[in-house]
């Protein structure tokens, strides 16, 4: 009789913590969504150092760009029209770490969907189809990732980004060396450390509208697309985020700030910038 007693509580003890670990689960699930339902207010990590996209202005103390606008009515559909959108800067290196630990909701900072990053992170649909291309110095005679692929030539990157990666498969002879961000790889490009600095078209593109005396060579040797990335289990905010992106290519107001941040680029593709 006593190990009976004994093993219904034991069996008592395993539904009731299976009935916790479900109900944690789901808490977990709709927490994202709820909390930021609950004070109004979605938390973006974003980019400050990447021209069109995020960057600090000075002036104003606030962080401008593609994916700022794109986080402020993102926001306004999730959270309706007075929805607050709150950016923190993050690094290639710790955007995921932050989202990870609740300092944020959800990631829009220049972020490529990978299978690898898919397995710690849910990834929204693509907003923005980038390429890795090219950084040079104009008169110099590399014009394509193949002229990299010679013994000496050195390549910069910035830490956590799928470039370093992407350079030692399509040019596995140049020497890669990254920087804390893109500042720190330009100035590396200018002061003579490297050949070329290789990341996203957009954002070299952004660079050069700034120093004319460099250009984006080579067009776009892989695929790199852009998607807003939230934790695991945040299926309700990721719902609400692919819905308001879908809206916005629907009803133009997507298209119009494709325009508004890379319309007077030249050498700029939007058509293929904006490729689901």
């Amino acid at each position: 009789m006593k190990k009976l007693k004994a093993l219904l509580v034991l069996t008592g003890m395993l539904l009731l913590t299976l009935t916790l670990s479900a109900c944690s689960a789901e808490s977990t699930q709709q927490n994202a969504l709820k909390r930021s339902q609950a004070n109004n207010t979605l938390t973006w990590g974003v980019k400050a150092d990447t021209r069109l996209f995020g960057l600090m202005d000075i002036k104003s103390g606030t962080i401008k760009g593609f994916d700022i606008d794109m986080g402020k009515e993102i926001t306004k559909r999730v959270l309706g029209k007075k929805g607050h959108a709150k950016f923190v800067q993050v690094t290639s290196k710790t955007r995921i770490p932050l989202l990870k630990n609740g300092n944020i909701d959800a990631i829009i900072a220049t972020m490529t969907i990978t299978p690898d990053r898919a397995k710690v992170v849910d990834f929204s649909k693509v907003y923005f189809a980038a390429g890795q291309s090219l950084l040079v110095k104009k008169g110099s005679p590399i014009k394509d990732v193949r002229d990299l692929n010679k013994d000496g030539m050195t390549v910069l990157a910035v830490k956590g980004s799928t470039s370093a990666v992407n350079i030692q498969k399509y040019a596995p002879k140049a020497k890669v060396l990254e920087l804390e961000d893109y500042a720190q790889a330009f100035t590396a490009l200018k002061s003579g450390q490297g050949d070329a600095m290789t990341t996203d078209n957009g954002i070299l593109f952004g660079i050069a509208s700034e120093n004319p005396s460099y250009h984006v060579v080579g067009g776009a040797f892989t695929n790199e697309p852009y998607g807003i990335a939230v934790d695991k289990q945040q299926t309700q905010l990721k719902n609400k985020i692919d819905q308001a992106i879908a809206e916005m290519r629907k009803d133009g107001t997507y298209e119009h700030l494709l325009q508004k941040w890379f319309g007077g680029i030249a050498g700029f593709d939007l058509k293929e910038a904006s490729q689901q």
